[in-house]
């Protein structure tokens, strides 16, 4: 369980990241992010897989998103209109 919390706060730092078109360089993100490049790509994969829109823009050297996204995780209380996010605090 801990491993999916993690792979779901650093999506979510990307995606903040992405999102202010502040990423910098494939090689620059991953080392702002701890991870290798190899595993940043890996991650960029997964939330392409699941229809993230990113693209690398060479001029703003960051990586964007090609289209409007939204990332969302969470169970969600269909009867009362609630949202139940999952607690990233450790």
């Amino acid at each position: 369980m801990n491993t999916i919390l993690k792979q779901v706060a650093l999506i979510t730092q990307i995606d903040q990241l992405i999102r202010l078109q502040a990423t910098g360089t494939p090689e620059a993100f991953a080392y702002r992010l701890g991870i290798s490049k190899t595993k940043l790509y890996r991650v960029l994969k997964t939330m392409k897989l699941l229809k993230a829109s990113i693209l690398y823009d060479m001029t703003l050297q960051s990586f964007v998103y090609e289209t409007v996204v939204e990332f969302q995780y969470g169970f969600y209380d269909l009867e009362i209109g609630k949202v139940n996010r999952l607690s990233l605090k450790k």
